[in-house]
C-alpha cells in the first residue's frame, strides 16, 4: 500500500480532481477522487486496459456514454429502510436502469473488441420489472398516471364528474342577472383549496354562504356559496382520497424499489466503473497521453520515459525530458543549478509511475515503468502552495520514518538529500543513505548539489549521473535532462556574468583545489563534445526527414505518372474499338450492296476501291510517345514476306510495297497498312482461294460481344462455336463472350471448351470496365 503522504507531495491527488472533472455523475466522480495505486502488475494492467479500450470505444463510437443515470444509492438505502420516494426520484432509478440497460446492450455487441470494458458493464442489473413498473404508474412530468391502480382510476374520474358539476353551478351563479351585481367580478377563484366567488363586501349576505377571506383593501369577501356547499365537499373528499391513493402507490413503488436495493446498488457501481474508464480515456486525449508499458518485478527494471511532460504544468511551456538509464542503473544522482528542473524531474518520474498503476495514461511519447510495492518522495518543492518542511530535522524525520521498509520493489525520490546541516556532514549522511538504498535495492532518484555525491555515483556500480542543462549565455536553466554527466557548478559563472569583480573571481579560483579545476575543466569539454555530437546528430536526423520526403515525394509521382499513363492506354483502347467497330459496320453495308450489284462489274470495282480505302482507314492512328528509344533497323519490308499486323495481331502476306505502305493479303482480305505496324514472322500465313464472284472479300464479319446469357449449356456451346468460326474467318484478333457472373456454372463450361480449342490462342477474363468475372476476352489463332 502506496502512503497516502507521499501519493499527496507528487501531487497525485491535483491529477485525480482533473480526472473527476471529466466524470458524468457524482459515482464516478467519487471513484476517481479515491482512485488509489495498485501494487499488483495484473490490477494495473487490467486498468491500463480499460482506458485503453475506452478510448478505442470512443474513437468509433461517438455517442458512447452512461446516458441519464445518477448516483441514486441514498433514495434506495432510504427505501430499503421504508421510507417513502417522490415521483422525481422513481424516475431517476427507471432512467438509470433504463440507461444500464442499454449500454450494456450496446458492448455486448462488441465483446472480443473490448472485453474489459464489457467486463464492467456484465455486472449490471438492470431490474427490467420494476423499471417497466415504474413507467406504468408515473408519467415522464412526474405524476402519478390513473392506470396505476383501479381505485385511483375511479377517484379521479368521480373527481372530474364532480368537479364539473360545481363549475357549471358557480357559473350558473355568475351570469344569474339577479346575482351578477353583487360580484366584485364575474370570475370564479379559490380560497383555501375551495372554489368561491369575490362578492362586493355591501352585498354581504345577498348571496348566502361560508365567508373564506377577504381582500387586503376590505372590498372584497370571497364567499363559498350555500348551493355549491355539498358539491365543494364532495370534491373536496374525492381530492383528500385521491392524495391518499397517489401517496399509497408511491409507498408500493418505493418498497419494491427496497426490494431491489442490492442490484441497484450494484448497477450504479458498475456504471460508475464504466464511466470512470470513459473519464480516464477522455483525460488521456487531452493531455495526448500513451499507455505504458509495465513491467512485473521493480528488482530488475528500471524506469524509461521518452519526451515525458508534468501534466500539472502549462503543456505550451513546458519542456519534455527524456529518463534513459543504462540497464543495472538502480541509483540516478542528479545535479544542477537551482530552478534548473531537478525537483520536477523527480516528481515528474514519481507521478507518472504512481498515475499508470492508477490505470492512467502517461503524457509521454513512450514510457516503461515497473509496478512499485511502494513509493517513498521526500521532496521540499519552495516552489509548491503544498511546501513541505525544509529544514534538516523535518527532512530526518520523513527519512526515517520508511528507510527500515524500502525493498527492491520501492521507488525512493530524494530531493536535497542532507542539505540543511554542515556541508561535510551533510555529504557524508547522504552518502550513507544512498548506499543503504542501493543494498536494498530500491530504485533511488536523488537531487543534490554535493560534489561528493557525484564522484560517488562515478565509481558506484548500479549508480549513475545525470545533470540539467544550463544557458551561460541567458543565466536560464534548460529544464533539459541528462543522464551520465554530472552537473558543473555555475557559481563562477553566474558571478561573473553579474558582474562580481575579477579580482575576487581570482581569488575564489585561487581557494579551490588543483582537482577541483581540473575536474570542471573536463566537465566543460565534454559537455562542449556533447552539444556538438547533439548538434550533429540533429542535422544528421534532418537530412534523413528531408531524404525520405523527397523519396516519398518522388514516388508519388511516378504513382501518378503510371496512373495517368494508364488512363490515357484505356481511352486510346476505347476510342480504338470505337472507331475500328464503326467502320466494320461501314464493310458490311458496301459487302451487302456488292452482293446486290452482282455482274455490275463497273460499278463493283468503285465499291471495292471504297472497301480498300475503309480497311486503309480502319488501321489504328499511332502517336509518337515523347521520348522513344529508336529500335535497332530491321531490313525493310518486301513483297512476299510473312509479316504480322501488330494493330491486329493477324498474319499475312506482303503484296506490294510503295511510299511506306504495304498491300497485305490477310486470309481472303486484302488490306493496305503502314509498314511500321509490320514486322516479319515465321509463321506461314493462310490465303483462302477467292469464291467465284465473291470479288475476294472475306465473309461479313460477327460482332465483337456474343451474349450467352439465359442460355442452357448446350445451346452457348453451340452459338460460341458458330461465333468464333464467323470471327475467325473475318480475320477479327480476338472477341468477348458474355456469360454474366450467376453461379459460374455458364463460365466454367465455356472455359473448359476454350482450353482445346483448335481456333483459340488464349484467353483472360474481362477488365472491371469489360465486366470482369462475367466476360472472357478470347484471342484467335489468326
Amino acid at each position: 500500500m502506496i502512503a497516502a503522504r507521499h501519493l499527496h507531495t507528487l501531487e497525485l491527488p491535483k491529477i485525480l480532481e482533473r480526472l473527476a472533472g471529466f466524470c458524468s455523475f457524482s459515482a464516478s466522480a467519487a471513484l476517481a477522487r479515491g482512485l488509489h495505486p495498485a501494487t499488483d502488475p495484473a490490477e494495473v494492467r487490467r486498468r491500463l486496459a480499460e482506458t485503453t479500450q475506452a478510448r478505442a470505444a470512443l474513437s468509433t463510437h461517438d455517442g458512447l456514454t452512461i446516458g441519464n443515470a445518477r448516483d441514486v444509492r441514498e433514495a434506495v438505502r432510504l427505501a430499503a429502510r421504508g421510507g417513502s420516494l417522490d415521483p422525481a426520484t422513481l424516475l431517476e432509478i427507471r432512467d438509470t436502469l433504463n440507461s444500464a440497460r442499454a449500454l450494456q446492450r450496446a458492448l455486448s455487441r462488441h465483446s472480443a473488441l473490448y472485453p474489459a470494458l464489457v467486463a464492467i458493464t456484465d455486472l449490471i442489473e438492470p431490474c427490467v420489472a420494476l423499471a417497466a413498473e415504474i413507467t406504468r404508474c408515473i408519467n415522464d412530468e412526474g405524476e402519478v398516471r390513473d392506470e396505476a391502480s383501479l381505485y385511483l382510476s375511479r377517484i379521479r374520474a368521480e373527481a372530474r364528474t364532480v368537479h364539473d358539476r360545481l363549475i357549471a353551478r358557480l357559473q350558473k351563479l355568475v351570469s344569474d342577472s339577479a346575482t351578477a351585481p353583487f360580484l366584485q367580478e364575474a370570475l370564479i377563484t379559490q380560497r383555501n383549496g375551495r372554489y368561491v366567488l369575490p362578492v362586493k363586501a355591501d352585498f354581504k349576505g345577498r348571496i348566502p354562504g361560508v365567508v373564506h377571506d377577504q381582500s387586503a383593501s376590505g372590498m372584497t369577501l370571497f364567499v363559498e356559496p350555500l348551493v355549491t356547499l355539498e358539491l365543494n365537499n364532495q370534491w373536496r373528499e374525492l381530492q383528500l382520497a385521491e392524495e391518499h391513493e397517489v401517496r399509497r402507490v408511491l409507498a408500493a413503488l418505493s418498497a419494491q424499489v427496497g426490494a431491489y436495493a442490492e442490484p441497484i446498488t450494484r448497477t450504479v457501481e458498475a456504471l460508475a466503473a464504466f464511466d470512470l474508464a470513459l473519464a480516464k480515456a477522455k483525460y488521456a486525449e487531452a493531455i495526448h497521453a500513451v499507455e505504458p508499458i509495465v513491467y512485473d518485478d521493480a528488482r530488475t527494471k528500471e524506469p524509461r520515459l521518452v519526451q515525458a511532460r508534468h501534466p500539472l504544468l502549462d503543456p505550451k511551456r513546458v519542456v519534455p525530458i527524456d529518463v534513459l538509464p543504462e540497464p543495472g542503473t538502480r541509483a540516478l544522482v542528479i545535479t544542477g543549478p537551482n530552478t534548473g528542473g531537478k525537483t520536477v524531474a523527480l516528481k515528474t518520474v514519481g507521478l507518472l509511475a504512481a498515475m499508470a498503476q492508477c490505470g492512467l495514461h502517461l503524457p509521454c511519447q513512450r514510457a516503461e515503468l515497473p509496478v512499485y510495492d511502494a513509493i517513498y518522495a521526500d521532496i521540499g518543492d519552495e516552489q509548491s502552495i503544498e511546501q513541505s518542511l525544509s529544514t534538516f530535522s523535518a527532512h530526518m524525520t520523513n527519512l526515517c520514518s520508511f528507510l527500515s521498509q524500502v525493498n527492491g520493489c520501492s521507488l525512493v525520490l530524494l530531493d536535497e538529500l542532507g542539505a540543511g546541516t554542515d556541508p561535510s556532514e551533510g555529504a557524508a549522511l547522504a552518502r550513507a543513505i544512498l548506499e543503504h538504498l542501493l543494498r536494498a535495492g530500491a530504485t533511488c532518484m536523488v537531487a543534490t548539489h554535493y560534489p561528493e555525491l557525484k564522484a560517488w555515483a562515478s565509481v558506484t556500480p548500479g549508480a549513475a549521473n545525470a545533470s540539467v542543462a544550463f544557458d551561460y549565455e541567458t543565466l536560464q536553466p534548460l529544464y533539459v535532462l541528462t543522464i551520465g554527466l554530472p552537473g558543473r557548478s555555475n557559481a563562477f559563472a553566474i558571478a561573473q556574468r553579474l558582474g562580481l569583480p575579477e579580482t575576487i573571481l581570482e581569488a575564489a579560483q585561487g581557494y579551490l583545489s588543483q582537482g577541483s579545476v581540473r575536474l570542471e575543466e573536463m566537465l566543460a569539454e565534454i559537455d562542449q563534445l556533447r552539444q556538438q555530437s547533439e548538434q550533429a546528430l540533429m542535422r544528421a536526423r534532418a537530412a534523413q526527414r528531408e531524404s525520405e520526403a523527397h523519396n516519398d515525394r518522388l514516388r508519388q509521382r511516378l504513382n501518378q505518372l503510371e496512373e495517368e499513363r494508364r488512363a490515357i492506354l484505356e481511352q486510346a483502347r476505347e476510342e480504338a474499338l470505337r472507331e475500328t467497330e464503326h467502320l466494320r459496320a461501314e464493310l458490311r453495308r458496301l459487302r451487302a450492296k456488292l452482293t446486290a450489284l452482282g455482274s455490275a462489274a463497273e460499278e463493283a470495282r468503285k465499291l471495292e476501291q471504297e472497301i480498300e480505302q475503309l480497311a486503309e482507314a480502319a488501321q489504328p492512328k499511332r502517336s509518337t510517345p515523347a521520348a522513344v528509344v529508336a529500335p535497332a533497323r530491321s531490313p525493310a519490308i518486301q513483297p512476299g514476306d510473312a509479316v504480322r499486323v501488330r494493330s491486329l495481331n493477324a498474319v499475312g502476306e506482303v503484296l506490294a510495297v510503295a511510299n511506306g505502305e504495304a498491300d497485305v493479303q490477310i486470309g481472303r482480305m486484302r488490306m493496305r497498312v503502314r509498314t511500321d505496324d509490320l514486322e516479319r514472322t515465321t509463321q506461314k500465313p493462310v490465303v483462302e482461294p477467292s469464291a467465284k464472284g465473291d470479288l475476294g472479300l472475306p465473309p461479313a464479319p460477327p460482332k465483337l460481344d456474343l451474349d450467352l446469357r439465359g442460355l442452357t449449356t448446350d445451346e452457348c456451346l453451340a452459338q460460341m462455336e458458330i461465333h468464333l468460326d464467323r470471327a475467325a474467318r473475318a480475320g477479327m484478333p480476338f472477341v468477348r463472350l458474355i456469360h454474366g457472373k450467376g453461379t459460374g456454372a455458364l463460365r466454367r463450361a465455356v472455359r473448359d471448351a476454350l482450353k482445346s480449342h483448335r481456333l483459340v490462342r488464349a484467353f483472360e477474363t474481362g477488365t472491371e470496365g469489360e465486366g470482369s468475372d462475367g466476360v472472357t476476352v478470347v484471342y484467335l489463332n489468326n
